[in-house]
């Protein structure tokens, strides 16, 4: 057993080493990477009210990620609008908040694929006559303003909607998926979209209140964030995030949040479209 657990012991440890050596010079001086979150989307980020610290498939990978680097992390709350800027002008070394890979945001930061989901649509369950996005034809369906999912839901909806002659779908943007919640349950919107990853979470959080319509309506990309400035620390952040997919440490983090099934299995640069 010791003849087989030490080799790999060390081949974890060589490839630790390659991967520190690989980052810039100014980090490995620095011996920590700072990290832009938004803890408002459980369960990719969010606060453990009970201790009031930050949790969540996306603090659990940093984590992970940091030791691979060899590095301390530094968690550095921020507000979604400021996230991309304060990459350009070096507040943070990256973004790791659960943001969407879009060609609009690869003009100034290279995304590191860690996860792939997609927009999905739910509603209220004790509405009995919402069970399939067709359904929603001609009803208000809000969405977080911050991301692309409003011109998802416009371009669903004329394509669906009003290609077969039903009246499109009212999209209202929102300050965020909490507001979109809290204006679902309030009955100021028929129906609302957020990542297909974190629906099963809400659904066990708040037991019989709330159904998906449909499966996705589209594939995307999460990624981490790296200044386009910056390939070598991005190059070397995708090196230790397809170690640990390929060492397993990826698998287990995705699965401690009920997360598999947006595993990818090759850690990909720049796929969103």
């Amino acid at each position: 057993m010791k003849k087989i657990l030490i080799p790999s012991l060390l081949a974890g440890l060589m490839a630790s080493a390659s991967v520190f050596a690989a980052l810039p010079a100014s980090l490995k001086e620095k011996g920590e990477i700072t990290a832009a979150i938004v803890p408002n989307y459980p369960p990719m980020d969010f606060k453990d009210t009970s201790t009031n610290t930050l949790t969540g498939l996306d603090v659990d990978l940093g984590n992970a990620l940091a030791e691979r680097l060899g590095v301390k992390i530094k968690w550095q709350e921020t507000a979604f609008e400021q996230m991309v800027s304060g990459l350009v002008t070096k507040r943070f070394d990256i973004i790791l908040s659960g943001m969407t890979d879009t060609v609009e945001r690869q003009k100034s930061v290279t995304f590191i694929d860690y996860f792939a989901s997609g927009p999905q649509l739910y509603t209220l369950t004790k509405n009995a006559d919402l069970n399939e996005p067709v359904d929603l034809c001609g009803k208000k369906v809000g969405t977080s303003r911050r991301t692309t999912w409003p011109a998802e839901i416009a371009a669903w909806s004329k394509e669906n909607c009003e290609a077969n002659g039903k009246p499109a779908i009212i999209v209202s943007g929102s300050e965020g998926s909490a507001d979109a919640r809290a204006q679902l349950r309030q009955g100021r919107l028929d129906a609302a979209m957020q990542g297909s990853e974190t629906i099963p979470y809400l659904m066990s959080q708040e037991k019989d209140t709330y159904k998906p319509l449909g499966l996705a309506i589209s594939k995307q990309f999460t990624g981490l964030g790296v200044s386009k400035s910056n390939p070598e620390l991005a190059a070397a952040i995708a090196e230790a995030m397809q170690a640990m997919v390929d060492d397993g440490t990826y698998g287990k983090i995705l699965k401690k949040w009920e997360l598999e099934q947006g595993a990818v299995t090759k850690v990909g640069m720049n796929q969103g479209h």
